[in-house]
């Protein structure tokens, strides 16, 4: 290369470098508060405390979120609502606890036989899924990006043994959303109870049973000292993904390098939630089942009854909700060539590896 060749490559660097800076310093400095839907110590809580953490770091702190535990600006329930009217620019939670203003919403999250999380990612970011979510949510105003996910989570807590669909009558479960509306055609009484309440109405015995995510933040919570036995696997929640909203009018109006900046936040918060989940649950399994829990699988005609009973629900929530059907549709197709794939990919590996390392 000649040496006029060389000049003219350092003055064009030297150029945009100078472009890069000065646009760097014309961009603004600015002040978010983003609610949780769970208290601190809950691992997903993390989600939005890794995305506003890495906002504030690729904007050298220009542009910082303050993130705020559950009820603290609105309750759990109100997040949706919140950032849609513009009441706060952002939240972390969960869609699926929104299904009621529209079952569709649950498909951002997970439903009952849904998608594991690889799958989920896949389906999201390459098979039309990320589109068809993001089109839902700018009806209400919402800008959605996947921002933590749990992993499969574990069956519940019972305070007695499961060994038939006959020792689900009448029992009563703290369980929410899409899978309480499932589990209630098996014979389940399901109560809506709030993370705060669970244990000391387990303890009392005001309910029989509870779901809340697996090991780690189930050990938090106590449950393994107001109950027995401890339920696998959580068929409805393959791999809830959770989300960070931010209004839509707020997202627009920032300068294209802060929307670049969030998204990549989002996608390194979803990468970093799953692998805490991943890293933390294997001990705190290990200090449950060394405190006598007793660990048990739900029986074969347990979850045939789940799986019926979910098809019957998708069923009839297609035949009343278009966005449902149609984004519904998607997901299932996809999960059929993903689960054939992983039938002779990923699943005889790992149950090799399993039974091997057991």
């Amino acid at each position: 290369m000649k040496r006029r060749d060389l000049f003219k490559g350092a003055v064009l660097a030297a150029a945009v470098s100078a472009a890069t800076a000065a646009s760097a310093a014309e961009l603004p400095e600015l002040n978010w508060r983003l609610q949780s839907a769970v208290p601190p110590g809950i691992g997903f809580y993390m989600g939005g405390v890794y995305f506003a953490e890495e906002v504030e770091k690729m904007t050298n702190g220009k542009f910082k979120i303050r993130v705020f535990p559950a009820g603290e600006i609105v309750g759990t329930m109100q997040i949706f609502d919140a950032v849609s009217d513009g009441t706060i620019e952002a939240g972390h939670t969960a869609s699926y606890y929104y299904f009621g203003k529209n079952p569709a919403f649950a498909l951002d999250t997970t439903i009952p036989f849904g998608l594991n999380y690889r799958q989920f990612q896949a389906w999201y970011n390459f098979g039309g899924g990320g589109e068809m979510i993001k089109e839902l949510f700018a009806k209400s105003n919402i800008v959605p990006f996947p921002s933590g996910n749990t992993g499969v989570q574990m069956g519940g807590w019972y305070n007695k043994e499961v060994k038939s669909l006959d020792d689900l009558q009448g029992l009563k479960m703290r369980i929410g959303g899409m899978g309480g509306k499932i589990i209630e055609k098996l014979g389940v009484v399901p109560q809506s109870i709030p993370g705060g309440d669970i244990f000391p109405s387990l303890e009392k015995g005001t309910i029989d049973a509870a779901e809340w995510v697996g090991p780690f933040d189930d050990m938090k919570m106590g449950f393994n000292k107001v109950a027995q036995f401890y339920y696998t696997p959580g068929w409805w929640e393959a791999a809830p993904n959770l989300s960070v909203y931010i209004n839509k009018e707020k997202f627009d109006a920032l300068p294209v390098e802060y929307q670049n900046i969030v998204a990549a936040a989002a996608e390194r918060a979803n990468v970093k939630t799953t692998a805490f989940y991943d890293a933390k649950n294997p001990e705190a399994l290990k200090t449950i089942l060394a405190g006598g829990t007793k660990m048990k699988v739900f029986p074969k005609d347990v979850m045939d009854a789940a799986w019926e009973a979910a098809q019957e629900t998708y069923k009839e929530l297609s035949a009343e909700h278009p966005d449902f059907k149609r984004i519904y549709e998607s997901m299932v197709a996809f999960q059929k060539d993903q689960n054939q794939w992983m039938s002779v990919s990923e699943g005889p590996l790992d149950g090799y590896m399993q039974r091997k390392m057991r």
